[in-house]
């Protein structure tokens, strides 16, 4: 019989981690004055010969503007995390929250060559639509799902809309776009196998 050791479980590490490595990043980012913020943890358009674009690229998703900024989106981030995580597997897991950084990434260099982009606000868009498509199964579209994507999304392309607000809607859609590729990547990657029938 095994004995447990400790009170406290690192029960989720690909959440756990995330979480605790972004609030380094904002305390180091407080110490700094933002440089290593502006450095390390927000994309924007530079050159593709300097090494620094492609760490930017994903670690932008790590960086904050402030405590206000960081606890928003880890409240929702630490909520939806262990669910997501426990469902689909750290491994799994950890490959979409890059996969949405890149793309949120390049999105942003490309189409907005001006603006900054920081911030784990695209990833927890991504967490909702994905943890709405959890209850996919057979092919079926969960309407908890469609009415997510007309609510949050709805209204992150509204408000995207010549809107001077300082938010990253564009990150916010693409998030959600992922969230739900990744609920149907992933209705199929764990769907249980039913055996062939073979008639007697």
């Amino acid at each position: 019989m095994k004995k447990k050791s400790g009170i406290f479980q690192y029960n989720s590490p690909v959440t756990l981690t995330f979480a605790f490595i972004s609030l380094a990043v904002l305390l180091l980012g407080i110490t700094t004055n933002g440089v290593s913020t502006s450095l390390f943890f927000c994309t924007y358009k530079s050159s593709w010969s300097d090494p620094l674009t492609f760490i930017r690229m994903f670690g932008h998703v790590l960086g904050h503007a402030g405590w206000n900024h960081f606890s928003g989106n880890m409240v929702l981030f630490l909520v939806l995390g262990p669910m997501l995580e426990e469902k689909y597997g750290s491994k799994f897991f950890l490959k979409m929250i890059a996969l949405t950084a890149f793309v949120s990434g390049m999105f942003y260099n490309i189409l907005y060559p001006h603006n900054m982009l920081l911030g784990a606000s695209g990833i927890v868009f991504m967490m909702i639509v994905l943890s709405s498509a959890a209850g996919m199964k057979e092919g079926r579209i969960p309407i908890t799902l469609i009415l997510v994507v007309m609510i949050y999304l709805g209204g992150e392309v509204i408000n995207s809309l010549g809107s001077e607000d300082g938010i990253a809607h564009g990150a916010h859609i693409i998030g959600g776009i992922c969230g739900a590729g990744f609920g149907l990547l992933g209705s199929r990657k764990t769907r249980p196998h039913r055996p062939h029938r073979k008639r007697q």
